[in-house]
């Protein structure tokens, strides 16, 4: 097929998707990586955030919340190997409201240290990330 990509989305466990697709946008750790046909081979660091996807096969757009992990693109194919992925469908956005507060109201003490303090900001990133997402691509 001509001006489609083949994409996969693993992560330890399991297989998440696999298809032929018409772009991919990763959240990489310095910023959103569009990936669109004849793209020219990278690797890169996924960060946290929405995985899009556009389906070819008239499946529309599929959305992922993803953590950690890297991106290929080579020959065609991207392979996203995510630390863990989980379909948007799958969020709940009242738990996810819940872990947004319970991280929020559990700040790193006065005087702990920088990475104490990035720790618990990336993690309230995150899981505001999930949140947004559980609301609704």
């Amino acid at each position: 097929m001509a001006g489609v990509l083949q994409c996969t989305v693993t992560t330890p466990e399991k297989k998440v998707f696999e298809g032929p697709v018409r772009s991919v946008v990763v959240p990489a750790v310095d910023g959103q990586l569009g990936i669109l046909p004849r793209h020219a081979p990278l690797i890169g660091l996924i960060g946290y955030g929405e995985l899009r996807i556009d389906a070819a096969e008239g499946a529309g757009a599929l959305h992922f919340f993803v953590e950690g992990g890297f991106v290929q693109v080579l020959g065609g194919r991207v392979s996203v190997l995510a630390a863990n992925a989980v379909p948007a469908a799958e969020l709940d956005a009242s738990a996810e409201e819940e872990a947004v507060r319970a991280i929020a109201s559990a700040r790193p003490a006065s005087g702990s240290g920088w990475e104490e303090r990035e720790a618990h900001a990336r993690s309230l990133g995150a899981a505001r990330s999930r949140l947004r997402l559980a609301k609704g691509p």
